[in-house]
């Protein structure tokens, strides 16, 4: 199919495109991704080893600069200048869309203050494909990317997420697999999960099951990119009911803590035990009694 002629001659006219690569399998990519890699005059990559494989692949030839964690600052700062001084860069990732989880997105924040339009050339993201598979809700879910690799805000990030009751969508390292799944089981309970791992490759896996099932069935050595679908927290007996003390508690910062913190809190300044504020909202908000209780403790602390 011929190139298009809009997208090559806007390429010309100094562009940053975000373009979306494939998550695995090489075929997926786009018509419109392959024609703006063969127009912009510099191709912007997280891994340039990974990204020229594909270039190779489709028999692109164009210059190739790394972009990533570690030199996003200068080597943005670089790509801006040339695509002000009139050269398009089209910017991707090691695999999916850039600026999902990844440095991509400090250069198209960088790019939007300087009042250019970065142009979206879409396509794979693991997050889609992988909840789409998992079986479990598609509406509404929340993307939490990368769990913190340890300490208070590893923790920190479970608890603050324990109370969605929105499908939760995660992204982690084989090597860290198993510790997630057993933080999960601890702090957020026993729920269903599906994991995804190798999204579209030869050895595509998708476990479905509990938490606890998912420990045990990646017991061994684990290999591949993984995306985590995790089931919201169910609802507990007054669900679809507000506490009556949200919609008119005065304090701004309450409206930052989820609901069943801000029950806790509520609670613990009426002089009820941190034992007996803990089993009130952890059966009320269908959570584990240890991580309110925890919760509870902190609260007092501070």
């Amino acid at each position: 199919m011929p190139s298009n002629p809009e997208d090559e001659k806007q390429a010309k006219e100094g562009k940053l495109y975000v373009v979306s690569t494939p998550i695995g399998n090489l075929a997926d990519i786009t018509l419109r991704a392959l024609d703006t890699l063969r127009a912009v005059d510099l191709v912007a990559a997280e891994d340039t080893r990974r990204t020229r494989k594909l270039l190779s692949y489709y028999d692109i030839h164009k210059p190739l600069v790394s972009y990533h964690e570690h030199n996003a600052k200068q080597r943005g700062s670089e790509l801006l200048e040339k695509i002000a001084s009139g050269k398009s860069v089209a910017l991707v990732t090691d695999a999916g869309t850039p600026g999902v989880s990844d440095p991509g997105k400090l250069l198209i924040e960088a790019a939007l203050k300087l009042g250019m339009e970065p142009v979206a050339i879409p396509g794979p993201t693991a997050l889609i494909s992988g909840l789409v598979l998992s079986g479990l809700s598609a509406q509404p879910f929340v993307f939490l990317g990368f769990p913190p690799a340890r300490g208070t805000e590893r923790r920190r990030f479970f608890e603050k997420h324990a109370g969605l009751a929105m499908t939760l969508i995660l992204y982690e390292s084989p090597k860290k697999l198993a510790k997630t799944l057993k933080d999960m089981l601890q702090i957020w309970g026993e729920r269903k999960v599906a994991v995804a791992r190798e999204l579209t490759k030869m050895h595509e896996e998708i476990f479905r099951g509990s938490i606890s099932e998912a420990i045990a069935h990646f017991g061994g050595e684990v290999r591949g990119e993984l995306t985590l679908v995790v089931e919201g927290i169910a609802p507990g007996p007054n669900a679809g009911s507000q506490s009556h003390l949200e919609p008119e508690d005065p304090n701004p910062s309450n409206r930052e803590l989820p609901a069943w913190r801000i029950e806790l809190k509520t609670l613990l300044l009426s002089g009820r035990s941190s034992r007996e504020a803990a089993s009130a909202v952890a059966g009320r908000f269908n959570l584990p009694r240890r991580v309110v209780y925890q919760a509870a403790l902190a609260m007092k602390k501070d």
